[in-house]
């Protein structure tokens, strides 16, 4: 699987399996029909609503051809090995919905211009904001138990906010991934997962509990890595701009 998941991080895999099976969908009624306007962008600009369905270039492409290839190699049959996807499936059921659920709050939240009225509001916080923006990727993953949900929730926020206090946007945006990893110990649905894998059933609570300064503690250390990029030289060199 790693080999695999590392394939398909390839710019180039990637390029070459988009090419030849993705499909743009423009939404209809709502493509380039919302503007942005100053002062969250410099003039107006429409905001493009296009479905990238990228199925194969996916990295949980990468991950099923991989779990296939391990079948087999496991001596599993087809029809074994679609029993077994299908009792996989039944037991994640409400974990996919919820996490479908949060990638359409984050999309709504781009759309419906919240991301614009917190980011502005974000930026009132100045010089501090690097660290308050890696508490934010932090909380978006805490509630939303992905990284991936947190960056659609959170991403273009942070975008309008870095730009807002004059930081670099690429640095916040990396900021809001890092500080949701160190949310990821004590999300629900990690939690959840992690009790049922291990059938360790009704312990949820002291899991938390236990976890729960370990992950503030580390994000408020990414926080403060992220300030001392920001401002402190020779930090500051580590940042693209």
């Amino acid at each position: 699987m790693s080999v695999l998941v590392f394939l398909w991080g390839l710019p180039s895999v990637k390029a070459f399996l988009d090419k030849i099976s993705i499909f743009k969908i423009p939404v209809s009624g709502l493509h380039n029909l919302i503007l942005r306007v100053p002062p969250v962008v410099a003039k107006n600009t429409a905001e493009a609503a296009v479905f990238n369905f990228n199925w194969l270039s996916a990295t949980g492409s990468g991950i099923l051809v991989a779990a296939i290839i391990s079948g087999f190699v496991m001596g599993f049959g087809p029809l074994q090995m679609l029993r077994q996807y299908g009792k996989t499936l039944y037991k994640v059921r409400f974990s996919l919905i919820t996490i479908a659920a949060m990638m359409s709050i984050g999309f709504m939240t781009r759309y419906g211009g919240l991301d614009a009225t917190m980011g502005l509001a974000f930026a009132r916080t100045g010089t501090f904001y690097p660290f308050f923006g890696t508490l934010l990727g932090w909380l978006g993953v805490a509630l939303t138990g992905s990284d991936t949900a947190s960056n659609v929730l959170f991403g273009s926020l942070q975008k309008i906010s870095a730009t807002q206090v004059g930081l670099s946007p690429t640095l916040m945006a990396a900021a809001n991934s890092c500080g949701g990893v160190m949310g990821k110990m004590i999300d629900a649905q990690s939690i959840v997962v992690a009790s049922t894998a291990t059938e360790w059933y009704g312990h949820e609570g002291d899991i938390l509990r236990y976890v729960f300064f370990h992950s503030i503690a580390l994000a408020s250390l990414v926080g403060v890595l992220v300030f001392l990029q920001a401002y402190v030289f020779p930090f500051t060199k580590l940042v693209i701009h």
